[in-house]
């Protein structure tokens, strides 16, 4: 018998105050443990240099990195960049094509996506697009935790980031 994969619902968003600029991801993860037991996990980083599609991206990433085991995960996010790339096949299309756009140009932030397929490795991973700024409760912290995660102190550098 296979044992049943935890579910795990996790909501993410990015923010960047300039597009680059100061930047910033957040990310909630909920789950019921076997006992019954709701937990929530708040996740967010702060960069000097980066885009909002970076951040995006990389809620996303942190999230599922910091699953310790193979879980079924629903990811809700505002960005359609993150959502349309695995909901409509962009990234088999990238990846067919030697990670060039249907336009033949090269695919932006090709390092993170290279990192979120990893990140998505071990999970069933499915995706949900949630409309921004629209009174969602999750998507709204998210959205907090990635502005003030920009406008902090402790800022990273994003070293993947190219101008």
């Amino acid at each position: 018998m296979v044992a049943e994969l935890m579910r795990v619902t996790v909501h993410t968003d990015g923010a960047s105050r300039g597009n680059p600029g100061r930047g910033g991801y957040g990310a909630v993860l909920l789950y019921t443990d076997p006992a019954g037991v709701e937990h929530r996990k708040e996740l967010s980083q702060g960069y000097r240099v980066t885009t909002n599609n970076r951040m995006e991206l990389l809620a996303v990433i942190v999230a599922l990195e910091t699953l310790l085991r193979p879980c079924e995960v629903e990811v809700h996010s505002d960005s359609q960049y993150v959502v349309n790339a695995f909901n409509q096949r962009w990234v088999q299309g990238w990846i067919r094509r030697g990670w060039r756009n249907a336009q033949r140009q090269p695919v932006k932030n090709v390092d993170l996506w290279k990192r979120l397929l990893a990140a998505m490795e071990p999970h069933r991973v499915s995706w949900v697009w949630v409309k921004g700024h629209a009174g969602h409760p999750l998507n709204e912290r998210c959205d907090q935790l990635a502005t003030e995660a920009a406008d902090g102190g402790d800022l990273l550098e994003d070293e993947g980031f190219v101008p």
